[in-house]
């Protein structure tokens, strides 16, 4: 079952001003360290960048709260299967909103799809419940989250 879908549309232009102007005041309030490594390897950082950011805003509506109710920047962060497929990880209050959301006996997949084209950023984000049994049985494709809600 679906519980939460998001989307978001960055410029990449304005991350990119961003950038110039708070540099690495920007990139630490937003990024991870993880983020941070893989934008700057890239050609264009201020497109990977703005990538993740879309796929920050998208998660957070996809939770169903925004940037408000204590969720920080830093609590979702894009990250990559060694095939290259992104998958969103939460941690603090981004997980904890996770948890509440997933139905006992279900796990919480988060599936992430980026892509820009200078000068959008475009992010999706679908989080799938699926019984706990059928989540052994298949592939992870993003972080799993076995909460039993009493």
């Amino acid at each position: 079952m679906i519980l939460g879908i998001g989307t978001d549309l960055a410029n990449i232009e304005r991350i990119q001003r961003a950038l110039d102007r708070f540099g690495d005041r920007f990139r630490d309030r937003v990024f991870t360290v993880t983020e941070q490594n893989r934008a700057e390897r890239m050609k264009e950082p201020a497109a990977v960048y703005a990538k993740r950011w879309a796929a920050k805003e998208a998660c957070s509506k996809a939770l169903g709260t925004g940037l408000r109710m204590g969720i920080a920047w830093k609590d979702m962060a894009v990250t990559n299967l060694p095939s290259g497929q992104p998958v969103m990880k939460v941690t603090g209050w981004a997980k904890e909103r996770l948890e509440q959301m997933t139905p006992e006996g279900y796990s919480a997949i988060i599936h992430v799809s980026l892509t820009d084209d200078h000068p959008w950023a475009h992010a999706y984000v679908v989080i799938e419940a699926v019984p706990d049994a059928e989540a052994t049985l298949r592939p992870q494709v993003g972080p799993v989250s076995r909460r039993k809600i009493s």
